[in-house]
């Protein structure tokens, strides 16, 4: 949510008996109420429909029912900002928060087809399992066209895996799935530099529909 809002909407506490949590900023208090107010009109909307048309009122919540729904850990919202076109693919350049830009290759059909141009807005979708993380004090250079330097904020252990969530500005953070090994070599820690990595042919884009 705070990815695709651009700014927090939610923040964590540290401390305390519990060992700290979370709460919403003035801005997710105030997304709250408003979501209410429309959900609200949309049900009055939905009770007009109704009597005026029917089963036109169903039609509506099964075309509701087809949005988009995906399974990639990592959804952003952005503006493109640049597109170097190719015989074949398109480098695509979004924008996605201030200072904070991925990169994304496309074949080219697919960059007409979603009318990709400097100024569109578009959603980058990125799976956590496609995500590298390295300590941020590596020192090596790689030929992954993303490198999102930042600083962990949570770390979920798991059976086999580990969940990492890296934080890359206020409002913005990435989260990568790696193995449990993989995070005790790097020593990873909360508050501790990290890097996220991903190659630009791992990230998927889409427009609003």
């Amino acid at each position: 949510m705070n990815n695709l809002a651009g700014e927090p909407l939610v923040e964590r506490l540290s401390g305390g008996k519990g060992g700290g949590g979370t709460r919403l900023t003035a801005r997710g208090r105030q997304l709250v109420a408003n979501y209410q107010i429309i959900a609200q009109e949309h049900q009055q909307f939905l009770r007009n429909l109704q009597r005026q048309a029917g089963n036109m009122a169903d039609d509506l919540l099964l075309l509701k029912g087809m949005s988009m729904k995906t399974s990639a850990r990592n959804q952003f919202l952005g503006k493109v900002v640049a597109i170097r076109t190719g015989a074949v693919n398109d480098e695509v350049e979004l924008e996605v928060a201030d200072g904070l830009r991925l990169v994304a290759v496309v074949t080219h059909d697919s960059s007409e087809n979603l009318g990709l141009a400097p100024g569109t807005t578009a959603f980058a979708l990125i799976k956590a399992s496609s995500v590298i993380v390295g300590s941020g004090q590596d020192g090596m250079r790689l030929s992954a066209r993303n490198q999102l330097h930042g600083t962990v904020s949570r770390l979920q252990p798991g059976a086999v895996n580990t969940e990492v969530v890296i934080e890359l500005a206020p409002g913005s953070s990435i989260a990568a799935i790696i193995t449990n090994g993989s995070a005790s070599q790097l020593g990873l820690q909360v508050g501790s530099p990290a890097c996220a990595i991903f190659k630009a042919s791992s990230v998927i884009l889409g427009v609003p529909g």
